[in-house]
């Protein structure tokens, strides 16, 4: 299906219909809904190539994520996917596992416009090296936030939602309560143990035990809580993600203990892994920060001299079984 046979069927001219694919707001309302209808009824498809000519634009965002098999980041990435194409972009994906070279493989895109700009959810760590490969091209970072430098991100505040959590089950009557965390090289990982170690400082609660996984998988969480179950056992456990939750739930079990009546388990993110098996969290706005992402990409691709960005959104604390 050609433009010109869209003409036809609204009854309009080709010039009409150009403008209409462009979102000019020259066209009458009338006009414009003849043509949105024909285009509806005939399931026409612009061509791409001849709008990137006539726009310099590639319409196409990459994506690199930490590791897509989170749950946390999978929800993310379809807020991104959503936003992206509701302003008639399209979305590569890169799965990075934070590997720079990875990265710098993802990112030759960029010199060659087969993008036309990049949002990032690896670990804080990787900025620097990133922001090398990365140069004047829009970005943000979205998850990973920074507290400074050219780059715009979009997060929540980790450090307030885990002291919720941990003041949370002091004030249920929990003194052992122990914290399963992941690689220090990500910043939320070193936030949220931060909002761990303030409470109990401020409860003058002696018990302290860190546990860090090997990843952020179910695996990785009963692993770490049957060592914490293996010396001087906690009464609560706090988890900075849902999967790693999950295992925590199932080593429990697994010793022949209850939750929450012996140990009580609450998790991070707000997954729908969570709801599932009546975890206690913290529910992230997974979708709405990839919108928000892409929100501020776009904005710093129409306008590139725009000022950085720092988007602290809300987060929720669910109460469940687990706790």
């Amino acid at each position: 299906m050609s433009i010109q046979k869209i003409a036809q069927l609204a009854g309009v001219s080709v010039a009409t219909v150009s403008r209409v694919l462009n979102n000019s707001d020259t066209v009458k309302a009338k006009n414009r809904e003849r043509v949105l209808s024909a285009i509806k009824e005939s399931n026409y498809q612009p061509n791409l190539l001849a709008r990137q000519l006539r726009t310099a634009r590639s319409y196409m965002i990459l994506v690199m994520v930490s590791n897509i098999a989170n749950p946390f980041c999978a929800e993310v990435v379809k807020g991104i996917e959503e936003e992206a194409e509701k302003n008639g972009y399209r979305i590569l994906l890169c799965n990075s596992g934070s590997d720079i070279e990875r990265s710098r493989s993802g990112l030759s895109l960029l010199s060659g416009k087969i993008v036309d700009g990049i949002i990032t959810m690896d670990a804080f760590t990787k900025l620097p090296e990133l922001s090398a490969l990365i140069g004047a091209a829009p970005w943000v970072q979205c998850a990973e936030y920074a507290d400074a430098g050219a780059v715009s991100c979009v997060g929540i505040n980790d450090v307030d939602a885990s002291q919720h959590v941990v003041s949370q089950l002091a004030d249920s009557g929990r003194k052992r309560i122990a914290l399963i965390n992941h690689d220090l090289s990500y910043k939320y990982a070193r936030l949220r143990e931060r909002g761990y170690k303030s409470v109990l400082h401020l409860r003058e609660l002696d018990y302290q035990v860190v546990e860090y996984a090997r990843d952020l998988s179910s695996a990785a969480g009963m692993t770490a809580m049957q060592k914490l179950l293996a010396d001087n056992p906690p009464d609560a456990v706090f988890a900075v993600s849902d999967t790693l939750a999950a295992g925590a739930l199932r080593a429990i079990e697994q010793a022949g203990l209850r939750v929450p009546q012996d140990i009580a388990v609450v998790g991070f993110d707000g997954t729908e892994l969570a709801d599932m098996i009546s975890l206690t969290t913290i529910e992230q706005p997974s979708r709405d920060i990839g919108r928000k992402a892409v929100d501020l990409l776009l904005n710093k691709i129409d306008n590139p001299d725009a000022p950085t960005e720092r988007v602290m959104m809300d987060w929720r604390f669910i109460s469940r079984a687990s706790s």
